[in-house]
């Protein structure tokens, strides 16, 4: 095998996890199964991790921060605070769905970490995550938009990561994008509902 830096060897560990959790789930997610995904001797994977959850770990950070760094708002301002969070909200329903492995492997692990009271740490520190960008992003489309939420913002940020975690599991039970896209534009209205312009 090809001798490769430990930052590379963690990463194909943790594509090789995710490849594995996506396909066979969870239970089968061995460190033996895992670095038999990624080609590499078993032994290597303690080089790189001390323990599969720790690999866990690192996949819900690294995942969470990817899906939140996708969400880019649009590089011009809009008219108006619907069409800002509209935009950005196609933007964050993209980074979800595509590629859709990566949120069934989150869902999964939210429910493994969840049944282990030792990694409940791992499901708040996933929801930290979500509930971070989303206020982010909240205040970044109040700002593009010269207005101001008449709900405080950690409220309205615990519900879109509602509101789009639960229309993420439903969009994988049966892929209907229009009917998830209906949804996010209705979501995006309801929520300048909840705007009004800055005074001067």
């Amino acid at each position: 095998m090809t001798r490769l830096a430990a930052a590379d060897r963690r990463a194909m560990l943790l594509d090789a996890a995710l490849r594995v959790i996506a396909r066979d789930g969870i239970a089968e997610a061995t460190t033996r199964a895992i670095t038999a995904e990624a080609g590499m001797p078993q032994s290597v994977f303690h080089y790189c991790f001390r323990s599969k959850d720790e690999l866990l770990r690192e996949l819900i950070t690294v995942t969470v921060a990817e899906l939140a760094g996708r969400a880019e708002l649009p590089t011009h301002p809009l008219p108006d605070i619907e069409q800002s969070v509209r935009a950005g909200l196609h933007a964050l329903w993209k980074a979800i769905i595509d590629p859709p492995d990566k949120q069934l492997v989150l869902y999964e692990i939210t429910t493994y970490a969840l049944r282990n009271p030792e990694l409940a740490d791992l499901a708040r520190q996933q929801y930290a995550g979500y509930l971070h960008a989303a206020t982010r992003s909240l205040t970044a489309w109040a700002e593009q938009a010269g207005v101001r939420w008449t709900v405080p913002v950690p409220i309205l940020a615990r519900l879109l990561v509602t509101v789009i975690d639960g229309l993420g599991l439903s969009w994988l039970t049966d892929h209907d994008s229009a009917a998830a896209l209906a949804v996010i534009d209705q979501f995006a209205a309801h929520l300048a509902t909840l705007a009004e312009p800055l005074t001067t």
